[in-house]
């Protein structure tokens, strides 16, 4: 491995077996064979007297949580890792962590790994939070010299300098998270591993959170791998992501195209209302399919940003609309949320309908290019949830000829506010006029 590359994945691959449970004994005796046959030979026999159709051994499969994944990182790179649910990031922290080995391929490391995987692994409520802070960096590998050295900036990051001496067991989970973070976020190694956990805290801490890892990253050169599923923080804090898809690579680039690549991948949940329904037998009222169209009533995920569109909402009702919201939120890959708009549901659904379609036109010039997603939501008259769902039909807005499109890498923002632009222009000729304001659209 060359210096520069501080992490190299060849042929990664890591095989669970599912659809068995798992013996659990060191070893297996002759005598505990033998009285485990006869007790499934008595069971068996009791239910073929009573009628009873005879248990089938369950079936097992093997489920590759990664499969021939192959990428190198370098020395003070930080590199998002992004997918849906059960793609595979977490098991490849894993696997780089080295909690978990795995079943094919290898990993190659060039430095000391710290992984924030399990924040506040080892915290005892019992303990105060000064004595919280000492047990979990010696678990995390930090000497007690290290400790004491670092204790004040620890604490201070943390927030909770008041309650450094009180039992970890009255502190808020709040207050336990952002302490437990503080210290993982001051250990020293070359290759630091974070799973989601930017995620804790408000949003001050939040903020304080991201500083700390681009310190780690910009100027002490240490090399970061940063998991998440708010694509804003990973768009803000990682220049290259990698995208997992079904436990394989899909992607690994610039973060602003990994994010596209994701959100279009997930685009194919459209049409999974019916199979969707299995999960939502007990719901009065639930969302089944969420789409976006252009104008012309076509379902596209690509939207030219000076046209028309329209978000659809179908829904299944079971319960009463009187009192019940509908609410719709777009959301930008960066993190932020763009918009919200919202409606009583009885003013557009007639009474005793069991099915709907709400549709939402959206003017033109609104939403700037760049990568979106949908929060539908149907609440109570108090906020409480109906249902949510959230990430929904992602789309893009794509310049089709504004006045930036000449351009390459504009941050165009999230959206194009109406304005008018006028000019007040002075010609230095003596005796000239001053020509009449003018404006320009």
């Amino acid at each position: 491995m060359s210096d520069d590359v501080i992490i190299r994945a060849e042929g990664l691959g890591k095989q669970y077996v599912i659809g068995q449970a798992v013996e659990r004994e060191r070893y297996t005796a002759l005598r505990d064979v033998l009285a485990r046959n006869v007790r499934g030979f008595g069971r068996r026999a009791i239910d073929l007297a009573r009628g009873r159709a005879a248990p089938t051994r369950p079936r097992t499969q093997a489920f590759w949580a990664l499969k021939d994944v192959n990428f190198e990182i370098r020395r003070g790179e930080v590199v998002g890792v992004i997918g849906r649910n059960g793609a595979g990031k977490s098991t490849l922290l894993k696997v780089l962590s080295r909690i978990t080995e795995p079943s094919l391929g290898r990993v190659t490391l060039g430095g000391r790994v710290a992984s924030l995987l399990e924040v506040g692994t080892g915290f005892h409520p019992e303990l105060t939070g000064r004595e919280n802070v000492y047990l979990n960096g010696s678990i995390l590998g930090m000497s007690r010299a290290e400790i004491r050295r670092k204790f004040d900036e620890i604490v201070d990051f943390a927030g909770v300098e008041r309650f450094i001496d009180t039992p970890v067991k009255r502190y808020s989970s709040g207050m336990q998270v952002r302490l437990a973070f503080s210290v993982a976020a001051h250990l020293e190694p070359e290759i630091l591993v974070v799973d989601e956990v930017l995620a804790v805290g408000d949003a001050e801490f939040q903020r304080k959170c991201l500083g700390k890892m681009g310190e780690v990253s910009s100027r002490e050169g240490r090399t970061v791998l940063f998991v998440s599923h708010q694509l804003g923080m990973v768009s803000r804090l990682c220049p290259r992501a990698i995208v997992l898809s079904y436990g394989e690579v899909d992607f690994d680039g610039p973060t602003n195209a990994a994010i596209e690549r994701h959100l279009a991948s997930m685009a194919d949940r459209r049409g999974d209302d019916e199979r969707t329904l299995a999960g939502l037998e007990n719901l009065e009222i639930a969302i089944t399919r969420v789409e976006t169209f252009s104008a012309g009533g076509q379902a596209i995920d690509q939207l030219p940003w000076d046209q028309p569109f329209q978000i659809r909402v179908a829904l299944r009702i079971r319960g009463p609309l009187t009192g019940r919201m509908l609410g719709i939120a777009v959301d930008s890959h960066r993190g932020g949320r763009v918009t919200t708009w919202a409606t009583e549901l009885s003013i557009l659904v007639t009474g005793g309908a069991e099915r709907a379609e709400i549709t939402l036109d959206v003017a033109p010039n609104i939403l700037a290019p760049g990568a979106y997603s949908l929060t539908v939501a149907v609440t109570e008259a108090s906020l409480a949830l109906v249902h949510l769902r959230q990430g929904e039909s992602p789309f893009a807005i794509v310049d089709t000829g504004s006045a930036m499109a000449a351009y390459t890498n504009v941050d165009y923002g999230v959206a194009f506010i109406p304005a008018a632009w006028s000019c007040d222009a002075s010609d230095r000729s003596p005796g000239a006029g001053r020509p009449p304001r003018a404006a320009v659209g």
